[in-house]
C-alpha cells in the first residue's frame, strides 16, 4: 500500500513540471491543445503536498489518446484508461512511488475547468489554501501507511473548496 507522505512546498516541482510538460507536449503533439500544472504542488500557499506532480492535458479527441499509449510506456507511465472518471485518460509514473499523474480530457470536459477554478481560487484564497495543507499534513501523520484513508480524511473539505472555487469562478465571469 502507497504511504501518505506530505512535504514542504518546493520550487522544484514547478521545474519539474516544466521538465515533464515538456515530454508530454512531444508525446501529444498531434492531439494536444495545451497543458497545466494542476494539483496541490502548483499552489504554493497550500504549503504542503505529496511529492507527486498532477498535470492536466487538453486534446481534440479522448479517443485518440489511447493511440499514444505506448509512448507513455516507453517514457515511465502506467495506463491506467478512465480510472473511474468517463472522459479521461489517467497515466502515472513512479509505480508505487509516484512521481508524476497525468489527467487527459477532451476540450470541453467539465473536469478542466473544475480543475484550473480550484487552483486559480486556492492561489488567490491563502486561508484556505493554508487550512488545506494543514489538513493534508495532520492526515498525513495519523494515517501514514493507508493512501486511502488520508484520502477519505480530505474528502468533505476538498468538496467544500470546489464548491467555494466554482461559486467563485461564476462571479468572476
Amino acid at each position: 500500500m502507497r504511504k501518505s507522505e506530505i512535504v514542504a512546498w518546493t520550487e522544484t516541482w514547478n521545474e519539474l513540471y516544466v521538465i515533464e510538460s515538456n515530454l508530454i507536449s512531444q508525446i501529444f503533439i498531434s492531439e494536444m491543445t495545451s497543458i497545466h500544472h494542476i494539483g496541490s504542488t502548483s499552489v504554493p500557499n497550500i504549503g504542503y503536498a505529496k511529492p507527486i506532480i498532477d498535470i492536466l492535458v487538453v486534446v481534440k479527441d479522448i479517443e485518440k489518446i489511447d493511440f499514444f499509449n505506448g509512448k507513455m510506456v516507453v517514457n515511465g507511465y502506467s495506463v491506467r484508461g478512465e480510472q473511474g472518471i468517463e472522459g479521461r485518460r489517467y497515466f502515472t509514473k513512479g509505480g508505487s512511488n509516484r512521481t508524476h499523474h497525468v489527467h487527459i480530457y477532451q476540450t470541453g470536459n467539465i473536469n478542466i475547468q473544475l480543475h484550473l477554478n480550484f487552483k486559480e481560487y486556492l492561489l488567490l484564497h491563502s486561508d484556505d489554501a493554508k487550512k488545506y495543507g494543514e489538513l493534508k499534513l495532520k492526515l498525513a501523520n495519523k494515517y501514514p501507511d493507508d493512501t486511502h484513508k488520508y484520502q477519505e480524511g480530505k474528502e468533505s473539505f476538498v468538496n467544500e473548496l470546489v464548491e467555494k472555487s466554482i461559486k467563485w469562478a461564476s462571479s468572476h465571469r
